[in-house]
């Protein structure tokens, strides 16, 4: 209980976690190596998971940086079981999904922490990066409230075995929570998620069919003239 209450200070290894979920760029790479003494140093998390995030540290650090960025892009950005963007898997494409975020970008403005233009507040990198800032007692009950979301991603980062599971696993033991197995709902195909979905499909007059269908043009032929020589006599009768 005293552990709870008085949880050791972790904002070095928060900002480590945040830049592990980030895009393995080149200055990512660059800064590995500091990012492991920086763990290690602080002590904040426990030594089974230090193993599993050396691990990481080390297929970031001496694979191949193609192969590496290739597999984030594969694992967070192709389904929504493994969004880094939290509100995704609270509210979906909901209406409340908007209010959420100008909340939660008010917490951060209040805390003196603006957010950049292209920066999402619900974005896990940026979230990690306020709560670094906060005290440890704050720090830990920011984190247990997203403790069933970290979870989450935990268990659908583990079905693919990805080594990205150990980032969310340090997050849950700083949140003071422990993982336990969740049901995941199987991403639907990606082309099937981003279809459009048919406005027109297929008219009730003669003559149309549906879109994907060949549309058949029927040409009416008019005599010009006559239509002309109409006209004008309409326009010169008397009222």
């Amino acid at each position: 209980m005293s552990l709870f209450s008085n949880p050791a200070p972790a904002s070095l290894s928060l900002r480590v976690l945040a830049r592990l979920l980030s895009y393995p760029d080149a200055q990512l790479r660059g800064d590995l190596n500091d990012m492991r003494q920086a763990l290690l140093s602080e002590k904040a998390i426990a030594p089974a998971r230090l193993d599993e995030l050396d691990a990481l540290i080390n297929s970031l650090a001496c694979g191949n940086a193609l192969e590496n960025e290739a597999e984030y892009v594969e694992v967070f950005d192709r389904g929504r079981a493994t969004s880094l963007h939290l509100f995704e898997h609270v509210h979906g494409d909901s209406r409340d999904r908007g209010p959420a975020m100008i909340d939660l970008a008010q917490t951060y403005e209040k805390a003196g922490l603006f957010l950049g233009p292209d920066e999402m507040p619900d974005y896990l990198p940026v979230v990690l990066e306020f709560v670094s800032t906060q005290p440890p007692k704050e720090a830990r009950a920011f984190l247990g409230e997203m403790a069933h979301i970290f979870n989450a991603i935990f268990n659908a980062l583990q079905q693919r075995n990805s080594a990205y599971a150990s980032v969310l696993g340090a997050l849950l033991e700083l949140s003071g929570e422990k993982a336990h197995p969740v049901k995941i709902v199987a991403d639907e195909p990606l082309d099937t998620a981003w279809e459009e979905p048919v406005v027109f499909d297929g008219c009730s007059v003669k003559g149309q069919t549906r879109p994907d269908q060949p549309q058949p043009i029927h040409f009416v032929k008019t005599d010009a003239a006559k239509a002309r020589q109409s006209a004008t006599a309409t326009a010169g009768a008397p009222l």
